[in-house]
């Protein structure tokens, strides 16, 4: 089943988006936004790495893509607590051009009202650099809520950095899409 925003199509990873994905990880200026490992990224591993992961039932990874523009990144819910109903949220969007223009937005809506409208989850969470303000700025629209910093947590760039957490309840989202009317058209 494919997820629909507003404006992006998420869907499930094909084996002709690795080249897109394994450009983003190898991509200094995305992964130096991001937590998590920098390392050189090849095609074999990029799809060996697909292939191990695609049938994870506590890990879904999306592709974003438009009419317009076709696949522009990947949304990703991990680490799914079926029991406590949460899951990890993450978002890339690999071309610059791309950003600031609502797409991110619309995937972070479309993530939520899946997370909570179909997987029946009650929270999201997700983290970020204190430094990211891009990424600050799209949760903050989403009704996100900054939650804590972990204190020199990741090492990246030769430096320690903070890395701040953050989360989302259900209701929080319900409340949102109320005040909002984000899915009216």
């Amino acid at each position: 089943m494919n997820i629909y925003g507003k404006r992006v199509v998420l869907r499930a990873m094909e084996k002709s988006d690795c080249e897109l994905i394994r450009g983003m990880f190898n991509d200094p200026e995305i992964e130096d936004l991001v937590v998590g490992w920098a390392f050189p990224v090849s095609a074999f591993a990029q799809e060996k790495w697909l292939e191990t992961h695609y049938n994870d039932q506590k890990s879904f990874r999306f592709v974003i893509e438009t009419k317009e523009d076709g696949p522009l990144g990947i949304a990703t819910l991990t680490d799914i607590d079926w029991k406590n109903r949460r899951a990890t949220h993450g978002i890339k969007l690999a071309n610059k051009a791309h950003r600031s223009k609502g797409v991110g937005t619309d995937t972070v809506m479309a993530i939520m009202k899946y997370a909570f409208d179909e997987l029946g989850l009650h929270r999201l969470d997700g983290s970020r650099f204190g430094t990211n303000e891009a990424s600050k700025r799209l949760y903050d629209k989403c009704g996100w809520i900054d939650e804590g910093i972990k204190r020199e947590y990741v090492y990246k760039g030769g430096q320690f950095r903070d890395l701040t957490m953050m989360g989302i309840l259900s209701s929080d989202y319900y409340s949102l899409i109320e005040k909002t009317h984000y899915w009216e058209t």
